[in-house]
Order: C-alpha cells, then structure tokens, then sequence
C-alpha cells in the first residue's frame, strides 16, 4: 500500500496576532487624538471629585444668598425679586447679581482691615469657596466641568483634586500679598488653576494630539476672559493669577502619566511588546527632570508667598497701579475700599448720607439700618 504524503501548510490567523491600540507611542505613525477627547475609558461616576467641588461651591453661594437676605437688609431695593430672600443687590451695588459687600465680609471674603489688622487668617481657607455673584458662578462652574472632568477622566481624581484645591489656595495667598480694603473672593483661582494645569497637558504631550494651535488658542481666549471677568468688583483677579501658575507648575509636576487606552486580544508575544511600548513611554512622558524643577519652583513661590502673608505684609501699599488689576472703576459700579467716613442724617422716614471727602450725599427711603449696611451704602457715594 503507497502511502500518499501531503504537505500541510498552516497559516496563522489574523485573531493569533496581538493587537494594540494605543495612543501615546512616540513613532511617526502613532494616532493622534483631539485635545479634549479623552483617551481613558473612565466611566462618568469615576469623575467625582469634580461634582462635589461643584456641589460645594452650589451650597456656598446659596447659604450667601440666604445671610443677604436682600429685601430685609436693603429694604426691598434689589434685583430680581421674584426670588424673594434669594433676590440679589442692585446692579449698581454689585454688577454680578450677587449679595453686598458686607454680606461677603460675614461668609469670609478677604479684606485687608480683617486679615491684617485683625489677623483672621481663617479667612484664606474660606475665600475660595465663595462667589462674588450668579453671573461669575455660572461661568465658573461651567469652566470647572468641561475643564475639570476632562482633566479628571484623563488623569484621575486624586491629582486634579489635589491641583484644585492647592491652586484655589495659592491663588489666596497671590491675593492676600496685595489685598485691599474691600471683601473681594477668590473662587476663581481654582477654576484658573485647571486652565493651567491643561495647559501643561498640551505642552507636555504636544505631539500625541492633531489639533494643538486650535486647543492652545482655546486655552488663551478662555484664560484672558477669565482675566477680563476679574476686573469686575469683588472678583479678585490676583487670585486668578497665581491659581493659574500654580496649576501650571503643578501640572508639569504630577501630570506625567496620561491613562492608557491599551487593548489586546492575544497574550502572545506581550512581554517583548511591553517592553518596547515601555521604553517610548519613559521617553516621551517621564521627563524627571522637568518635573523636579517646576516642584521645586512652585514650592519656592508657596513658602515665599506663605510666609509674608503670615506676618502680615502688604505689597499694595507700596504699589498705586496694583489695584487696577484687579478692578476697574466705572459709573454703574465702585472698586472703593470700604469706607465709613459719611455723615448720616435721620428724620422719621428718610435716611442721607454725604460723603465727608467729597461732599456727595444720597436720599434713602428707610432709616432702619445696620451699620454694616450703611458703610456699604457710604462707600457706593464716597470716591
């Protein structure tokens, strides 16, 4: 019997091949994604620590709101009185729709008079959480969530928690270096702190991305309406700035290892892969050293902030320009430091105010008033 030998010729399938898919590889070939598309597969409740700070800063201005109480303190005279206590002050004492100025002294605002000369440093703690107004709130929030789940889904909750709150509390003490003697807030500087740390992501990992001048100019437009917001009275702006560096600094500093879209569907071969898949990585996103100076930087400027702050010292006495900064004057509304220096005039239904400085006064129609609210009242007629 003749046996029949038949070649057999097997070929591997197209399933025995591992396959990967990841974008951060640092070859000519790689996949590149949009900037804010996130590349991690985090599911929405994975992205938490964004919506409490949103939930926070939700409770703070409505527990503010409510300590307003606008139409018992002022009489009636507000905006939007549909909300009844909730109702805002008028636009020409607080453009922001939002309480009064000694409304934000009660709930913690930052003021020279109180932080330095009555030493309530406790002050820098609560600054941050609070809002000049709805409109700053709104926009404000609403920059915190497309900023900071975008961030939170690409790098996790523990680091952007700890970029947001360390920024919201630089920007504080930025703040406190050149603090006025008017309640100002400083809740933007989180906020400016993502802005910052987003714009380390996009430099650092400028090559992983197909649309890095759109992204960029996105980040500059957003930045320098922020910036323009905080001209706007008791928003401070020098809380912007330094929230800004800091996330920036911070985001070189912990903002090295983007999440990793890794599939495979075969386990062969994976060990060599990894290796190579591991060596391009170092290379394109370790970078120690770039790391170890803007730690060491931002450590440099928190103690060299921290410590002045403490003991009291104030760069804007010695600084006329420093204030336009962080506000600017105009006829609907006052960037003057809090004053008392009016002479009051009582009858049985009227309440005048005039100015001592510049002789100015103003008619109100009611006589029951706080001597919080009636510094507030002076220092809308005084310059």
């Amino acid at each position: 019997m003749e046996v029949v030998e038949t070649p057999v010729v097997i070929k591997p399938t197209q399933d025995s091949i591992p396959s990967f898919s990841l974008d951060l590889i640092g070859d000519d070939d790689h996949r590149t994604t949009p900037f804010f598309k996130s590349r991690s597969r985090r599911r929405r409740r994975d992205t938490w620590i964004i919506s409490i700070f949103v939930i926070v800063h939700l409770i703070a201005f409505i527990a503010t709101m409510i300590v307003n109480d606008c139409p018992f303190y002022s009489h009636g005279h507000c905006s939007v009185k549909s909300l009844a206590r909730l109702s805002f002050q008028p636009l020409s004492e607080n453009p922001l729709l939002g309480p009064s100025a000694s409304t934000l002294d009660k709930m913690g605002a930052l003021r020279r008079t109180l932080l330095v000369d009555h030493h309530q440093t406790w002050r820098l703690l609560r600054a941050p959480w609070l809002h000049a107004g709805f409109i700053q709130l709104i926009i404000n929030l609403t920059g915190i969530l497309l900023f900071g789940i975008y961030l939170e889904q690409e790098f996790g909750p523990l680091r952007i928690g700890i970029i947001y709150v360390v920024s919201a509390f630089f920007g504080t003490l930025v703040s406190a270096l050149v603090i006025r003697d008017s309640p100002t807030v400083a809740a933007s500087g989180a906020f400016s702190g993502l802005l910052g740390a987003t714009l380390s992501s996009l430099l650092r990992n400028w090559n992983l991305y197909n649309n890095q001048t759109a992204a960029l100019l996105t980040l500059l437009f957003v930045a320098v309406f922020d910036f323009m917001l905080g001209l706007l009275p008791y928003i401070d702006n020098y809380a912007n700035i330094g929230g800004f560096i800091s996330g920036l600094l911070l985001g070189f500093s912990l903002l090295f290892t983007p999440e990793l879209k890794q599939v495979t569907k075969n386990k062969t071969g994976i060990h060599d892969y990894g290796e190579r898949i591991s060596s391009k990585l170092k290379q394109n996103l370790d970078r120690p050293v770039l790391r170890t100076v803007s730690f060491l930087l931002f450590t440099l400027l928190l103690v060299g902030f921290l410590v002045p702050v403490l003991q009291g010292a104030n760069v804007g006495q010695y600084c006329n320009w420093c204030g336009y900064i962080d506000c600017i004057p105009s006829k609907r509304w006052s960037c003057n430091d809090v004053t008392s220096s009016c002479e009051i005039i009582m009858n049985s239904a009227e309440l005048t105010l005039t100015c001592a400085i510049n002789g100015k006064f103003k008619n109100f129609p009611f006589t029951n008033i706080s001597e919080a609210r009636t510094r507030d009242l002076c220092t809308l007629i005084c310059p």
